[in-house]
């Protein structure tokens, strides 16, 4: 008799989750004799609380949130490992109308590039008196902080001192944004689209142009059950990925926003999740923009968990306060991501994936297929600004970082 594997998901009402959503409604977790049952959560201290106690088993969560969990920043927190990304891509920065105005008065563009809307913000931040512009992001250990802190830093603002960060969760941040409660914010999908189609909202720029093939949301699995059950794991894994295929297939791109947009998952129209999937972005004022790579489910190793990314993190952590940095913090960041398990789990697939762990980002410039065979494609990765990140020079990169000489 087949055993079967009984495996409950938490996840955020957020595109990101579509992986987890699809393996369970087109029948890919049932194919590797998987019982998934998905539970929806509002905020990630929920997810984080749930897995803690054994609720849940694996959940969609933000990338550096397992990261921060086990080098014991935040509480109560379970051992956590992260065998597979859920995809590349799917952030925004939206801002106000009034200060998109002023953002365009001083340079900034409609096609979302990073440096000059930076440097736009960066004018408009220099004439201003009184109250310090306030960004909303969706948690202190998130992706979209860090990357909202990067852009800004490499734009020449110091994002402590030259405006203010808020934490709020990703459905109140449009309507924050017209109550002037704040005046832009960092987020995933569709909460950009709904803040520009209901709420008279502007893009800014997104997150593939601060950093090209950068990570978002990963598979948070609990450690103690992960070492307990590596069969059941696996099969997740091997359903996930073909979840992934499915959802990268421009094809099924309609009927993935339908499926998302149910009451059971992201409950909101599918108008709202179509531009993300096929990167044609409302903007603002009627227009559109193409985005190459918004969001990426399976290519460019999309899925697979590099060291490096997690890495990456790590030092921002490090960069904005939140952890001393230490030889024994740098080993816990870098085996919180386990491409080790991807490894194992993938292989009678055939998946063409990376040989290494961990790579330079920022290294490659135009997409470049790798290995012998060719078959697995990556990047352009890195960063606007044109830094690297090489993960054998960390000590060189947290120091530069802290004495001002990069933008990273």
């Amino acid at each position: 008799m087949t055993k079967t594997y009984d495996i409950t998901a938490g996840f955020v009402p957020l595109l990101d989750s579509a992986l987890l959503v699809v393996a369970k409604e087109r029948g890919f977790a049932k194919g590797e004799n998987v019982d998934l049952t998905l539970v929806r959560e509002r905020s990630w201290a929920s997810i984080r609380d749930r897995l803690a106690v054994g609720h849940i088993e694996v959940a969609h969560i933000l990338a550096p949130m397992p990261i921060a969990c086990n080098l014991g920043l935040t509480a109560p927190a379970p051992r956590m490992i992260v065998p597979m990304a859920l995809g590349l891509g799917g952030n925004a920065v939206t801002v106000a109308a009034e200060l998109w105005r002023q953002m365009a008065d001083h340079g900034a563009s409609g096609d979302l590039d990073a440096r000059s809307s930076g440097q736009a913000l960066r004018r408009v931040i220099s004439g201003r008196t009184g109250e310090r512009l306030r960004f909303g992001v969706v948690h202190p250990y998130s992706g979209h902080n860090y990357e909202l802190r990067y852009w800004l830093s490499a734009s020449g603002i110091d994002p402590d001192r030259d405006i203010e960060i808020v934490i709020l969760p990703p459905p109140d941040m449009a309507d924050a944004l017209k109550e002037n409660v704040i005046d832009g914010y960092c987020a995933g999908e569709p909460w950009n689209t709904f803040g520009v189609l209901e709420r008279g909202a502007h893009l800014a720029t997104v997150k593939a142009a601060i950093w090209k093939s950068s990570p978002e949301k990963v598979l948070g699995v609990n450690g103690r059950w992960a070492d307990s059950h590596p069969e059941a794991l696996a099969a997740l894994l091997n359903a996930l990925y073909k979840a992934s295929l499915w959802c990268a297939d421009r094809a099924n791109h309609e009927e993935l926003a339908a499926l998302l947009a149910k009451p059971a998952y992201i409950d909101r129209p599918a108008e709202w999740l179509l531009p993300a999937l096929t990167g044609v972005l409302s903007i603002g004022g009627n227009e559109t923009h193409a985005v190459k790579d918004f969001f990426v489910p399976n290519a460019k190793a999309a899925t697979f968990p590099w060291k490096s990314h997690a890495l990456w993190f790590y030092t921002q952590m490090v960069r904005w306060g939140q952890v001393a940095h230490s030889k024994p913090h740098r080993q816990v960041a870098a085996n919180t991501f386990r491409p080790d398990i991807y490894r194992e789990a993938l292989k009678t697939l055939g998946v063409a994936m990376p040989s290494a762990s961990a790579k330079v980002e920022g290294a490659l410039q135009v997409e470049t297929p790798v290995g012998s065979s060719g078959a697995l494609t990556l990047g352009p990765d890195g960063f606007f600004d044109g830094n690297l990140f090489d993960p054998d020079r960390l000590d060189d990169y947290i120091a530069a970082q802290k004495s001002g000489q990069s933008g990273a």
